[in-house]
């Protein structure tokens, strides 16, 4: 039996980070091929999803076309191929007259277009925000798309990306999506990557089964390697600890775990970070619990330098991350009673490392661990 629609954050890779525009129905399928060859799909990266871009610039008879250029034959057969792999194929679409590259949007033809995706194989809807009539309500306009998408004849995961506007996260999970941009775009770099962690530490209730809190794409692997000025080619790109902590917040706090990178030619410390089986373990949790954030004492710095996250998980464990965001080396300790653990109680916790993958030993009321600057221990 098959687990019920986005029960947990949904995993794959998307082409916008790295590719933008450039796009076309071979690097797709290539795509594909390595998302098996590289153990990504059997680790659970199961979605492979075209962004914008993909169309003509007009409709035609009312319906989105694919570009005869990029896409020759066509946007089935990219699915069916894609499907042939054991993976799921995904689409981009926007909620305003045209998206954000400016080719037709779906406002106004949110059925119509739902039907055509389902015709084409569709599984999963990344659905933007760019170009919103400004007397148009938004959470309407989701919500549409949302009740399209559920009656088009096929399961399609509805990915919201309103880039955490209008209070996003107060309305969404009444519109149908599984799940929501909360955050502005990522960038290549590692001030984008902190900036976002830190905006969705207090947003830890509204993530859950059936509707996650998507803080946007990974970055892990770009190295500056994008072909678009904004996303990375000219920022610079992370060093492999901050590409390392930057999986870890995005497992840790129930994001969508969506590769940018090229995985055609990552590196082995790429796929040694993408395909973590502990942080991917913790991020697939069933329960899917929210993260909540432990304040370690700011005596020699602020405190979102650096802090601690501890998530729930369905057989009593507790994943604990300690992050360093300072510039420099770091003592942080996480106090058990900010966990529910007293001394008095008697308990000890064993721990497990998920980087080096072994056990580091039993520890009584706290735990401390030097953490290197931009890096994390989970």
């Amino acid at each position: 039996m098959n687990k019920p629609l986005a029960h947990t954050p949904p995993m794959g890779w998307n082409s916008w980070n790295t590719f933008s525009w450039n796009i076309n129905a071979e690097l797709i399928m290539t795509s594909a091929d390595h998302m098996v060859s590289t153990g990504l799909r059997d680790a659970g990266y199961e979605y492979i999803v075209i962004d914008d871009c993909w169309s003509e610039k007009q409709r035609v008879n009312g319906r989105l076309v694919p570009d005869k250029n990029k896409f020759p034959d066509g946007i089935k057969p990219v699915a069916e191929y894609v499907h042939s792999k054991g993976l799921k194929f995904g689409m981009y679409s926007c909620a305003g007259t045209h998206t954000c590259a400016g080719y037709p949007g779906s406002f106004e033809h949110e059925f119509d277009d739902a039907e055509t995706f389902a015709e084409w194989g569709v599984d999963y809807l990344k659905y933007d925000y760019c170009y919103k009539p400004s007397a148009a309500d938004g959470a309407n306009l989701y919500k549409r798309m949302g009740m399209a998408l559920r009656n088009c004849g096929r399961d399609i995961v509805f990915s919201a990306c309103n880039w955490g506007e209008d209070n996003v996260h107060h309305w969404i999970r009444e519109s149908g999506a599984h799940s929501y941009r909360s955050t502005h775009d990522i960038t290549d770099n590692w001030d984008s990557v902190r900036e976002i962690a830190l905006s969705q530490l207090d947003k830890e209730s509204f993530t859950g089964n059936y509707c996650h809190n998507d803080m946007d794409m990974l970055v892990v692997g770009m190295y500056g390697g994008s072909n678009s000025d904004w996303i990375g080619s000219k920022i610079g790109g992370c060093t492999d600890a901050q590409y390392k902590t930057h999986f870890s917040l995005w497992a840790m706090m129930g994001s969508p775990l969506m590769i940018g990178c090229d995985i055609r030619c990552a590196n082995q410390v790429t796929k040694d970070i993408l395909l973590n089986k502990d942080l991917i373990a913790i991020n697939q949790d069933p329960e899917a619990r929210g993260a909540y954030r432990i304040k370690v004492e700011p005596q020699w710095f602020h405190e979102d330098e650096a802090f601690v996250l501890v998530k729930a998980l369905q057989n009593g464990d507790l994943a604990i991350g300690l992050y360093n965001f300072s510039d420099a080396p770091r003592e942080l300790t996480v106090q058990f009673w900010d966990m529910g653990i007293p001394a008095a109680a008697g308990v000890a916790l064993s721990l497990y490392d998920c980087w080096e993958h072994k056990e580091i030993g039993l520890f009584k009321e706290r735990f401390a661990a030097t953490v290197p600057a931009g890096d994390c221990v989970v």
